[in-house]
């Protein structure tokens, strides 16, 4: 046997006994299995080898069992031993007595050492997998820390400290994410799937959970169970309200999770590529819940309809701007977090409300989309529109031009015919 197969073989064994993932008695089993595969497809059998791993060494011995028989009653190389060359071993053997001998692994050619190292890499591999499935299934919505190591069109390739492959999907980004090759990227295991033994961990930054995890590690008393993160609402880059209740009237749950000056909450505001957090007071009073959830406009009165989880809120004029938020997005994020569908509603004094019509008084010759579109940009009342230019309607709803036109002529008409 060449040198050169030899120093193969003893790099087989350091190289499977560095496996930090894999504990001792399974690497003990594993390339004990793959030593018996081996020798039973050598011989037939390897029910008379013992087979002894040493992982600490890197090395490991092999016995082989035979019986004795007469010289003449020789058959089978591998189960028997003539009593001749039993007694150049020992002069005191006899017939059917059993002889164990060392056998050198090295002399079963090379063709058994690379069966042997091919059958150790593929059982090695799929307990790597199997233990990746297993270590990162038990992660899921747990916060990761790992190494950008490639960038592709739909999804990012990451490196745990392990070197294990984690993926982080275009669509599970922020969408102001900028990172560079080797940069530490923070996201959430959002699942892990398992596809012919192959898994595959996704991640995720916009999870809501990712949000609440960063809460957990910037908030001592969220992480020690003193206030409790009740319900998240979150459009990724943008804005999030989180509700937050304590147990324990001592604790303000608004403050803990704010900080002094905002300490607590920036790292997550920065974390979260300047993404706008508000925190308010969580209560199953509906009516308040909503009123605080869209601050900071100040509300006057609700109405609600819970069979249809509905909601109209009823605000002064200039509260309405407030509680819709630039782009709608105050009263979406104050819906997401109450469940209820919200509408936004001016209080009129009596001889306002008597000059003026709502919208939805329309519904016949306006489509209640248009409608809604309206309502996105604090237009309630037919006045609210016609108070807006023409460009700035078209610009601020993104509705087309024959559309704003036609709403216009209905509204002028309707007033004109009061006239």
């Amino acid at each position: 046997m060449s040198k050169k197969e030899t120093i193969s073989l003893i790099d087989t064994f350091s190289e499977f006994k560095e496996l930090k993932s894999i504990d001792r008695s399974t690497l003990i089993s594993v390339m004990e299995e793959s030593f018996r595969n081996v020798i039973s497809k050598l011989f037939g059998t390897d029910e008379n080898y013992d087979v002894i791993i040493n992982p600490d060494k890197g090395d490991f011995e092999i016995y082989r069992n035979r019986t004795v028989v007469a010289d003449e009653d020789l058959e089978d190389p591998n189960l028997q031993i003539s009593l001749t060359d039993a007694k150049k071993i020992d002069e005191d053997y006899e017939i059917d007595e059993e002889v164990t001998d060392t056998v050198d692994f090295l002399s079963f050619g090379r063709r058994a050492i690379l069966t042997l190292r091919q059958t150790l890499s593929s059982k090695i591999l799929e307990l790597q997998k199997d233990n990746v499935f297993s270590k990162y299934s038990e992660k899921v919505g747990q916060i990761v820390s790992a190494e950008l190591y490639q960038i592709w069109k739909k999804e990012m390739l990451l490196i745990d400290e392990e070197g294990n492959e984690l993926y982080l999907p275009k669509s599970e980004q922020i969408p102001t994410d900028f990172y560079r090759k080797g940069d530490t990227v923070r996201a959430v295991v959002a699942m892990v799937e398992n596809k012919n033994n192959n898994p595959k961990i996704i991640l995720s930054r916009i999870s809501p959970v990712f949000l609440e995890r960063l809460f957990e590690l910037e908030v001592p008393e969220i992480h020690e169970g003193l206030i409790t993160i009740k319900k998240i609402a979150r459009i990724p880059g943008e804005r999030a309200k989180v509700a937050v209740e304590s147990y324990d009237d001592r604790i303000d749950p608004v403050g803990a999770c704010v900080g002094v000056k905002g300490s607590r909450i920036h790292g997550i505001v920065r974390e979260l590529r300047n993404e706008n957090i508000d925190v308010i007071n969580y209560t199953n009073n509906i009516n308040l819940f909503i009123s605080r959830a869209l601050s900071p406009a100040k509300i006057s009165s609700i109405r609600l309809n819970e069979l249809e989880k509905k909601a109209e809120i009823y605000l002064k004029p200039e509260e309405v701007s407030q509680a819709i938020g630039k782009g709608g997005l105050n009263i979406k994020l104050a819906g997401m977090l109450s469940g209820y569908t919200l509408d936004v509603f001016r209080e009129m004094d009596e001889d306002t409300e008597s000059e003026d019509i709502y919208l939805n008084e329309f519904s016949d010759e306006i489509d209640q989309w248009v409608i809604d579109a309206l309502k996105t940009i604090g237009c309630d009342t037919a006045k609210d529109v016609l108070a807006i230019p023409r460009a700035d309607l078209i610009r601020r709803t993104d509705l087309e031009e024959e559309t704003i036109d036609e709403v216009l002529a209905i509204l002028t008409a309707e007033f004109e015919d009061e006239e």
